[in-house]
């Protein structure tokens, strides 16, 4: 497990994700029986994703519920940080 944290920084959370599918193939078939929600949350949600495949082999119960809230928040946070920051960046000339 610290492995996947070290990737995780290093790699950021969809190398994690695959990492982690490939070691551990029968969790994450347990917690998405159909491939395509785990695919689609691999490519929008990457650590809502993640959270989630930890928490819900054991039941997603109290403090799973505030780790799933602050992975959504930051993956809204770095999917919304570019658009927020778009006017800041120098605009393209065309010659």
């Amino acid at each position: 497990m610290c492995c996947l944290f070290l990737v995780a920084a290093l790699l950021g959370p969809r190398a994690l994700a695959f990492i982690w599918w490939l070691l551990d193939p029968a969790r994450w078939g347990a917690t998405f029986p159909q491939p395509l929600f785990g695919i689609i949350g691999w490519l929008v949600v990457p650590w809502t994703t993640l959270a989630y495949t930890f928490a819900l082999p054991g039941g997603i119960e109290g403090l799973d519920w505030v780790l799933i809230a602050v992975a959504l928040f930051v993956d809204l946070g770095t999917n919304g940080g570019g658009a927020f920051n778009r006017d800041r960046r120098p605009k393209w000339r065309e010659s």
